[in-house]
């Protein structure tokens, strides 16, 4: 594990050289370059696999600003999953309009399933451990889910700071249990190859109902959005001073058999950054929520937090690197949620490297979590603390240059142990999580 940290840090801090020397003059025509990408991820394990950013600068009268950009990466990580995304950005292909399009394809062999409404749903630990007298599978807390998705989002000023958005898109998703030949084909060890039919608590969903046959093994869903946003950050990468705010409205429709399943959504989403020493000290926090307004959602879709537009590969649902750090990825599935995020951003060293300027920070935060819309599970569920939050805390070290390219490294801990029980929660990635 330190060795690929070191490799990691090293690509990484290459790989800012590179750009920073770009940065260095003005550039014109077209410019690419292709890098590693590596990430570690604590529900996703070690990412291996490579990418490139393509930019047309035009005559580089706008430079740093750019034309046109394309962005494309095929990485796999360590524990079955895969990421394979194309997409464009440009604010000058639509004059005075920013276009942005993605197309990705998201597989996911051991996706994790906690059941419904966080804390209603009990987490037995002991049901995956091997070592355990209790134990079903390691797979037992997994499913299938390959998610393929396309989005195309426009934005238009109304007048600055305020923005509107738009867009269409399409989610389909191909979902059910965990397929363990497939699976027990790329492992050599015979006391790690998974047991072929164990029972899964998705297996348990669907047979009690939970889940219904027509959104048991997932659909394809169109949708269209649209709201507006709210943003006077001082800069888009690593704010100091500001606010971003957003709300709008998603509508998914069902193809073929899943017409019972269109529905409308709604999310809002609060986000201010404060300086408390210039330059120095940040107190930054979000507060967001996804709601469901009318129609039936599938289960699926409830993994998923609705954007405006992609600024990122991955948009999971409460718990793990994007939401609630610490606290297991989709540990809290249900109709609404709502969740929060604080932290404090501090510089502690800055220095030069040449003519480069980087700074490592420090960033202890606190995420939370809760269930605003409940699943109905009957009347025999335990509801006793099904609206208490998922709370958890850690710290991030950030490796900064220029201060627009961070390499994060952040830890947490889950408060509760129904959240997760293990205290090695590591995520490594690019940039802050908000």
């Amino acid at each position: 594990m330190k060795k690929h940290l070191l490799f990691l840090f090293a690509a990484t801090i290459l790989a800012f050289q590179a750009a920073a020397q770009e940065s260095d003059n003005v550039r014109s025509g077209w410019t690419f370059g292709v890098l590693p990408s590596f990430a570690y991820d604590a529900d996703l394990g070690l990412q291996l696999g490579a990418l490139t950013n393509i930019y047309y600068f035009g005559d580089g009268a706008i430079y740093p600003d750019y034309y046109h950009s394309f962005y494309a990466e095929a990485a796999t990580t360590s524990k079955h999953y895969g990421l394979f995304r194309l997409s464009y950005d440009s604010k000058y292909l639509i004059p005075n309009h920013r276009l942005s399009v993605d197309l990705t394809y998201l597989p996911d062999q051991m996706c994790d399933f906690y059941g419904f409404n966080g804390y209603m749903t009990s987490y037995y630990p002991e049901f995956a451990d091997q070592d355990s007298p209790l134990y079903v599978t390691r797979a037992y807390y997994k499913f299938k889910r390959d998610l393929f998705r396309f989005s195309a989002d426009l934005q238009g000023t109304i007048s600055k700071p305020w923005y509107w958005n738009a867009g269409i898109g399409l989610l389909h998703y191909d979902v059910g249990s965990v397929d363990a030949d497939r699976l027990n084909k790329y492992t050599k060890n015979e006391e790690d190859k998974l047991p072929v039919g164990a029972p899964t608590l998705y297996d348990f969903y669907v047979l009690a109902g939970y889940i219904s046959p027509a959104e048991a093994s997932g659909g394809t869903h169109p949708y269209l959005h649209g709201g507006v946003t709210f943003d006077t950050r001082d800069r888009q990468q690593n704010p100091h001073r500001g606010i971003h705010a957003d709300a709008f409205l998603t509508y998914y429709a069902g193809l073929g058999g899943m017409s019972d399943y269109n529905n409308l959504k709604f999310n809002a989403c609060w986000r201010q950054y404060l300086p408390l020493v210039a330059n120095r000290l940040t107190f930054a926090y979000r507060v967001g929520t996804q709601l469901d307004v009318a129609g039936n959602s599938p289960f699926y879709l409830n993994t998923y937090l609705n954007q405006l537009y992609m600024q990122r590969v991955i948009y999971e649902g409460l718990g793990g690197a994007n939401s609630i750090r610490g606290i297991m990825r989709n540990r809290i599935l249900a109709r609404g949620v709502a969740f929060a995020n604080a932290e404090f951003r501090v510089q502690v060293v800055k220095f030069k490297v040449g003519k480069e300027n980087f700074y490592i920070g420090l960033n202890p935060f606190m995420d939370a979590g809760m269930v605003a819309q409940p699943y109905d599970m009957g009347s025999a569920a335990d509801d006793s603390r099904l609206y208490d939050p998922h709370l958890s805390a850690g710290c991030g070290l950030k490796v900064a240059m220029n201060d627009n390219f961070v390499l994060s490294v952040d830890w947490a801990r889950a408060i509760d142990e129904q959240d997760n029980n293990k205290a090695s929660n590591l995520y490594i990635k690019m940039g802050y999580m908000f």
